[in-house]
């Protein structure tokens, strides 16, 4: 019997000895280990299965920090329109005790002189204006202490620069609080106006007198104007009346010359005309 279940794993008998040989061997130990992971593997049919699986160990929830509740109040869409609006004000307070107007009767810093003087002019240009101090009074200072030419341009990038930082603090500090306010039927068909024909509108806006400066920035800042329109029709459509400030300012001394004359007559007569538009057009505004 032994020789046959020899026989049978596939060994030989010889002299009554039993040699298994290494196929019988490797055969049987596979059934053996085969047998035990079956046992082992073997659970009982009524276990779940959902115990089985592997569970990923529950991480605590923590609350939100007093920290990120800060920031995010920080950076709500109001607490950066209040930031806008300290600044502002912090901006004309200065203005009001330091004079700016003192440029015209004391003059420009006399260690300063040529194109750097007018490349300082032109940064203090753009910081004044921001700050509400009226443009004709800046312009007049740049032709005052500069002269025709090199006092426009120096007036000229002072405006675009001024036009640049009021529009960007307007658009990151103010655009997300105001926005949802344009429900009225004005503020609405202005919005779409600068948002959809922003270069036209704002060359218009430039060239018609009587519009303040920083109301014009900070409405377009809040409409969807792209930069590139903004600045380039600020910077066309600020040449005549800043030229016109400027030859004024420069030939004041004289009032009585050709350009002096010229120069008013340039400033009178826009404002004028705007005048009687705003004339005419006073019952078509009251209609809407």
């Amino acid at each position: 019997m032994l020789a046959d279940a020899a026989t049978n794993s596939g060994g030989t008998c010889s002299g009554g000895t039993v040699k298994a040989t290494p196929q019988a061997t490797a055969q049987t130990a596979a059934h053996i280990n085969g047998t035990e992971l079956a046992a082992v593997v073997a659970v009982p049919a009524a276990m779940p299965v959902a115990l089985l699986l592997p569970v990923a160990p529950l991480l605590p929830v923590t609350p939100a920090g007093f920290a990120a509740r800060c920031t995010r109040a920080l950076l709500s869409p109001w607490s950066r329109l209040s930031l806008l609006l300290v600044l502002l004000a912090g901006a004309a307070s200065t203005v009001l005790l330091f004079h700016p107007q003192r440029l015209l009767s004391d003059g420009w810093p006399p260690q300063l002189g040529g194109a750097m003087a007018a490349l300082v002019f032109a940064a203090a240009y753009g910081l004044c204006s921001v700050a509400f101090v009226p443009r004709p009074l800046l312009n007049l200072a740049a032709g005052a202490l500069f002269g025709s030419q090199l006092g426009t341009g120096a007036a000229l990038a002072g405006t675009v620069l001024g036009a640049g930082i009021s529009f960007g603090l307007g658009r990151v500090l103010g655009q997300d609080a105001l926005r949802p306010l344009l429900r009225g039927r004005w503020l609405k068909a202005a919005d779409g106006q600068l948002s959809r024909h922003g270069f036209r509108s704002m060359l218009a806006a430039r060239l018609f007198p009587g519009l303040p400066f920083w109301g014009v920035n900070y409405c377009a800042a809040v409409s969807r104007m792209r930069w590139t329109p903004f600045l380039l029709a600020t910077a066309l459509g600020s040449i005549p009346n800043t030229a016109a400030y400027v030859v004024a300012g420069a030939r004041a001394s004289s009032p009585t010359s050709p350009a002096f004359l010229i120069a008013m007559a340039c400033i009178a007569l826009p404002a004028l005309g705007g005048a009687v538009v705003a004339w005419r057009k006073r019952h078509h505004l009251r209609a809407q």
